[in-house]
């Protein structure tokens, strides 16, 4: 199967997104109260609700990465396809 180049940038934009929003969103869970037992940051133990919001960006960040990949060889193979035959 070959991909578009309009899809292929669009696999490559979701990739780049994921890593843009997730870090971002890890920071303010690590900072949130509820993530430790104690409720004061970073004083361990911590709480489930950090666990599970931990496994759920590593989640989104490995499946945004592998989105990502495959965009990039998609545009590649769209690129040259495009450019035809070498000489």
């Amino acid at each position: 199967m070959v991909l578009s180049r309009g899809w292929a940038l669009f696999l490559t934009g979701v990739g780049v997104w994921t890593w843009v929003i997730w870090p971002r969103f890890a920071v303010a869970i690590w900072n949130d109260p509820r993530s430790w037992s104690s409720g004061t940051v970073g004083e361990f133990p911590a709480t489930g609700f950090l666990w599970i919001h931990a496994l759920l960006i590593a989640a989104s960040l490995l499946i945004g990465t592998t989105v990502g990949v495959l965009g990039v060889r998609a545009w590649r193979v769209a690129r040259r396809r495009a450019e035809g035959p070498a000489s």
